[in-house]
């Protein structure tokens, strides 16, 4: 599917970008709102029995939610400059147990540069809680 990128993206076509990508689908990863001013997106990603730290827990693990983090940063930033970019690095600190039904992520993009963007990323249960932070390096892909 090829989606065309413009900036800022609006949320239907940023929906389109997020659904090209097997992994997001499964995910259920969704952009709710961006804010090309501000500079800000934020993400919703269901419950998924798959996503359990362990059997009867109801507790997230770790891994989905270091993916809402990638995701967030990088469609975050593709969303504010409307060009292509790639996970270069990226970080998370787990700051508390994640409960519930869903977790939002918020991302900020504190540098959109010509070649590289930095995005910081704040996980948030469906309490809103703060249960995980991150911080995401991505390449910018240049205009052919």
């Amino acid at each position: 599917m090829s989606v065309t990128l413009t900036a800022p993206m609006s949320l239907d076509a940023l929906q389109a970008l997020c659904d090209s990508s097997p992994f997001i689908r499964f995910a259920g990863i969704r952009p709710v709102t961006v804010d090309a001013q501000a500079q800000t997106s934020t993400w919703h990603m269901p419950w998924r029995p798959e996503f359990e730290r362990a059997d009867g827990t109801g507790q997230w693990q770790g891994g989905p939610i270091a993916s809402l983090i990638d995701t967030a940063g990088c469609m975050g930033l593709i969303a504010i400059i409307g060009r292509y970019a790639g996970t270069v690095d990226f970080r998370t600190d787990y700051l508390r147990p994640a409960a519930g039904p869903h977790l939002k992520a918020v991302a900020k993009v504190r540098r959109a540069g010509r070649t590289t963007g930095v995005v910081d990323v704040d996980v948030l249960d469906s309490q809103e809680r703060l249960v995980a932070a991150g911080r995401g390096n991505f390449f910018v892909e240049q205009p052919r």
